[in-house]
Parts: structure tokens; C-alpha cells; sequence
């Protein structure tokens, strides 16, 4: 139980991905396989704050005297995180922009029939 406790944080992360993982391979709507690609996504952005998260660390700023550098965060896996959303919600943008495209043509999001037709 103690092992759970302490370890909440990566499952969480890593049930996101696994969900997500389900939806886009299970899944035969388009959409709902683009909110699948969005549960990674948040999962992988998760998992990378938790690797860099201290407990009872301090910003990485020297503006005091005798701050450990060990305790600090450290701030690179925060800046990942931040270039992540940002490719990530242009990313999903696209997917959708595209699902848009596809049903107007096909009128269905169903991806095996969309497979079936012809142009």
C-alpha cells in the first residue's frame, strides 16, 4: 500500500497513456481516436513534470545566500512541457481540421467505412 502512495503520480500518468493508447487503437471513430492522442499526450507531459518535481524543492533562482543547489527543481522538463502544449494543441488542431475535411467528403467519422470508399 505504502508503494501505491508514493507512486500515485506515475500511475496516474501512465493510466492517461494506456487509455489513450486504448482509444486510438480500439476506437473506430476519428474523433474519439484524437481525444485518444490527446490522453498520451497528457500523460507523456505529466510523466515529465514528475521526473523533475522535488519534494519541498525551491525555484531555481539564486536570490538568496546558502540556497542548496540540490534541492532546486530542476527546469528543464518544465520547459519541455511548456514547447509540448504548444506543438501538441497545434497538433490536435490539425487532426480535427482534417476529421472536419474528411466528414464533409465522406459524411462519416467511422474510420473502416472511410477505408472501404473509393474517391
Amino acid at each position: 500500500m505504502d508503494f501505491l502512495y508514493h507512486n500515485i503520480h506515475f500511475i496516474g500518468a501512465f493510466g492517461l497513456m494506456f487509455i489513450g493508447l486504448y482509444m486510438i487503437a480500439v476506437k473506430k471513430n476519428l474523433i474519439k481516436k484524437i481525444i485518444g492522442l490527446g490522453f498520451v499526450e497528457t500523460g507523456i507531459n505529466l510523466f515529465l513534470i514528475i521526473i523533475g518535481y522535488i519534494k519541498n524543492g525551491t525555484a531555481p533562482i539564486f536570490s538568496k545566500a546558502g540556497l542548496d543547489p540540490a534541492r532546486m527543481v530542476d527546469p528543464v522538463p518544465q520547459a519541455l512541457v511548456l514547447t509540448a502544449i504548444v506543438i501538441n494543441v497545434a497538433i490536435l488542431a490539425l487532426a480535427l481540421g482534417l476529421a472536419i475535411r474528411l466528414y464533409g467528403h465522406y459524411k462519416t467519422l467511422n474510420v473502416e467505412k472511410i477505408r472501404g470508399l473509393k474517391w
